[in-house]
């Protein structure tokens, strides 16, 4: 196998249109920009994905914005001081800001 070829079928363009819908609602314009806080790769960066590839990653920001959705997180961090949440944010390639 050459170096970058995907192993197994090319996503379907539903997958595709999923993901993107997905990477949009995380924040980022597209592949590209999610690359490093998603952890994807150079092939999957320029938007080309196996099926299983796909399902993952929609599983994956699927449970992530339901979690966010349901504040259950949220709630948790009440006591935490604001100095650790932003470290903590700015280490998972946020930037933070006073407003």
């Amino acid at each position: 196998m050459a170096f970058g070829q995907q192993v197994g079928p090319p996503a379907t363009s539903a997958q595709m249109r999923q993901l993107q819908e997905l990477i949009a609602a995380a924040g980022h314009s597209d592949f590209r920009d999610a690359r490093g806080p998603l952890g994807l790769n150079q092939r999957q960066a320029g938007g080309r994905f196996t099926r299983d590839e796909a399902d993952a990653l929609i599983a994956r920001l699927e449970s992530e914005s339901g979690a966010d959705a349901l504040g259950e997180p949220i709630a948790g961090l009440a006591g935490v001081p604001t100095s650790d949440l932003a470290a903590e944010l700015q280490r998972r390639g946020w930037v933070v800001m006073e407003p």
